[in-house]
């Protein structure tokens, strides 16, 4: 194991990385900006180095300043947390030249996975299901509607370097398709510094399921079980659980059993989530892999017992993977809320301020990952989730009526401060959701105008949400998790994604599959 790791990270990821390392006996040092320099993780650590101004571009996407922090530190190995530098191949490859350990997998595969494109035809070769469309980029608009013609509208425009819920569009006749795709193009120059972009069916009414796989350096692979992540907005997750409800455990396995070989097979190592989207005819079609620990990763640790920040640095370390399949076993349901300091009634506008109140629930089976504390100041210049409340129980029907009970208990105030915990509550009630019935275009209809000419829904209280406009300049202007985009190194030019096309990387060879994958929850 290590003797010291550099957290490249803020927020409550950065803490829940600094206490793994010391129930490991690890030393750890805390990157910060100026922003940050009186946040818990840096109060906890170690050490604490600034590497730069408030501004996310010159300090925790400032490779150079990060990897000179380890240096001079002694630090041995780098815990990117999620977001910022997390999925970015280049920093892999910049700590591995400077005999730093990346916490994540080889660069190349992250450089490979990071592209969408590319990612698609890796795991369809190795066997894994795709939505219908184009495998490769469509270069033209001629293409874009070749493909569109041939798996039929609605469609999605996806930009093949995307991530974070950014870079895609939605068309549903061909009369659109013209100008969603410059403008897709468009916006994803600017985004990511490359506008290539792909074309497939765009799957209205499905759900986002989820694998978690961890893996070795030496072939060896488990998976985790899996996690409903359906309830979204602009493609970001709000509410999480597992494992995914209301599956048919031949769905369950197959989708485990795919997901672990897709990671195999392109020599991923470390911890990673393969995402699908399931029809309601529970056909499952491969999203993307992430490359990194999940903000979800603790309903995956609460019903299996894992944990896996700790697999995560052992791995890093060379340790061989210290789990089998046959030791991986679900017990009951977890169920995750993100408490983001937005404010619901203006269409999710960031609500930052000074926190005076700030008092967690607790109480049994309640988990709280959070970074926030009284006198906290929540900053405007990043993401805005403040914390994570997950509970167990030994079933769905009693892990909702927990997290509603942990959410009411949650004190938050503050000078024009809001948070969304209001709205996940209205979730919680909603008839479908509790059902199992939700699809990804559920938050969507919570916010929908109500129809005037039907008599309102006894299910679904009103709460003052009004409808969303996809052009509102309060919409978060990058990925969740830190704000991070994938696959870039950021202080080589102004935005972060503008380097070189992964897609000429060379994947690492293929490794065998390891163990069986059935599974059930117990």
């Amino acid at each position: 194991m290590f003797d010291k790791v550099l957290i490249a990270n803020r927020g409550e990821i950065a803490l829940r990385v600094l206490r793994a390392c010391r129930e490991l006996g690890v030393r750890t040092v805390v990157v910060h900006s100026s922003a940050d320099a009186d946040s818990l993780p840096v109060r906890l650590a170690d050490e604490a180095v600034r590497i730069g101004p408030a501004a996310s571009r010159r300090s925790y996407l400032n490779a150079a300043a990060i990897v000179e922090a380890a240096r001079q530190t002694g630090a041995q190995a780098v815990h990117p947390g999620y977001g910022f530098l997390s999925e970015d191949a280049d920093f892999a490859e910049i700590c591995a030249q400077n005999g730093l350990v990346f916490v994540g997998p080889p660069p190349q595969v992250m450089a490979a996975l990071a592209d969408k494109s590319t990612a698609r035809a890796l795991m369809s070769r190795a066997g894994l299901p795709l939505p219908p469309g184009s495998v490769r980029t469509s270069p033209t608009v001629a293409d874009a509607q070749e493909v569109a013609a041939e798996v039929g509208y609605p469609v999605i425009v996806k930009a093949a370097a995307g991530g974070g819920g950014r870079g895609m569009t939605v068309v549903r006749s061909a009369a659109e398709l013209p100008r969603a795709y410059a403008r897709t193009r468009a916006a994803a120059q600017v985004a990511f510094g490359d506008d290539r972009v792909y074309v497939e069916r765009y799957l209205a009414d499905a759900r986002h399921v989820e694998v978690q796989v961890l893996c070795d350096d030496q072939g060896n692979g488990v998976h985790l079980g899996t996690r409903d992540c359906s309830v979204q907005r602009r493609h970001q997750k709000l509410i999480e659980e597992a494992p995914a409800p209301a599956l048919r455990p031949a769905t369950l396995d197959t989708l485990a059993e795919v997901a672990l070989r897709g990671a195999l097979s392109v020599g991923f190592t470390g911890v990673g989530t393969v995402e699908f989207l399931v029809d309601d005819a529970e056909r499952a079609h491969f999203l993307e892999i992430n490359c990194r620990i999940q903000v979800e990763h603790p309903v995956t640790e609460m019903v299996t017992g894992i944990d896996l920040v700790h697999e995560q640095l052992h791995v890093a370390a060379g340790v061989p993977l210290r789990l089998r399949q046959s030791d991986v076993r679900l017990h009951g349901v977890a169920i995750e809320c993100r408490v983001n300091v937005e404010d619901p009634d203006r269409d999710f506008a960031p609500a930052p301020g000074r926190l005076d109140r700030f008092r967690p629930p607790g109480g049994p089976f309640t988990r709280v990952d959070t970074h926030g504390h009284v006198g906290c100041l929540v900053s405007p210049h990043y993401d805005s989730l403040l914390a994570k409340v997950a509970v167990w129980a030994p079933d769905r029907d009693a892990a909702l009526d927990r997290l509603d009970r942990a959410l009411a208990e949650f004190d938050v105030a503050g000078p024009g401060v809001r948070t969304t915990i209001p709205f996940a509550r209205r979730v919680l009630r909603d008839s479908a959701f509790r059902a199992a019935r939700h699809t990804t275009g559920l938050v969507e209809r919570l916010l929908a105008p109500p129809d005037t000419t039907a008599p309102p829904d006894p299910t679904t209280p009103p709460d003052g949400v009004g409808p969303r406009d996809a052009t509102d300049p309060h919409a978060p202007s990058g990925p969740p998790d830190g704000a991070g985009p994938r696959g870039r190194t950021a202080h080589v030019v102004p935005d972060p994604r503008a380097e070189a096309d992964p897609a000429a990387r060379t994947p690492a060879p293929a490794v065998p599959a390891a163990g069986p994958t059935t599974w059930r929850n117990r």
